[in-house]
């Protein structure tokens, strides 16, 4: 089995109070959070950092504390193995800038919204413990 490992994290930001996730749409309709692979000596967070500013065009600020993993299959390519490091950061007062290449959209919802729009349970999981970490914090 080969191993591809991407990193990166459930955004969000504070819209009155109330906490907004961005989901990306990936060129295949499934709603996800933004990622990308390590490139050379990058550590996790710089990757997840530098994918959330090319997919979406934010620079936000990962929180301490938050960490998660999920790996899974990927059809197309035989024995390949995907592991993705998430992490949990925040933006404030930017706009979204949708990287038109990889991406169809870039949405910014509540957690039902998002809990809602998800086809993967992984996601779903992913969103829940990053909410959970958020509300406890």
């Amino acid at each position: 089995m080969v191993y591809e490992k991407s990193c990166g994290a459930v955004v969000f930001t504070r819209v009155n109070e109330e906490i907004k996730y961005v989901l990306v749409q990936q060129l295949d309709g499934f709603y996800g959070f933004p990622k990308g692979h390590v490139e050379g000596e990058e550590t996790e967070r710089e990757t997840a950092l530098r994918e959330i500013y090319e997919e979406v065009g934010l620079k936000p600020t990962i929180i301490d504390g938050f960490m998660t993993t999920d790996e899974h299959i990927i059809p197309k390519k035989k024995n390949v193995m995907k592991q993705i490091t998430y992490f949990l950061a925040e933006y404030k007062e930017q706009e979204i800038v949708v990287q038109k290449k990889e991406l169809l959209n870039a949405i910014i919802v509540s957690y039902e919204e998002a809990m809602n729009m998800f086809q993967f349970e992984s996601s779903k999981r992913i969103l829940k413990e990053a909410n959970d970490f958020l509300n406890s914090y």
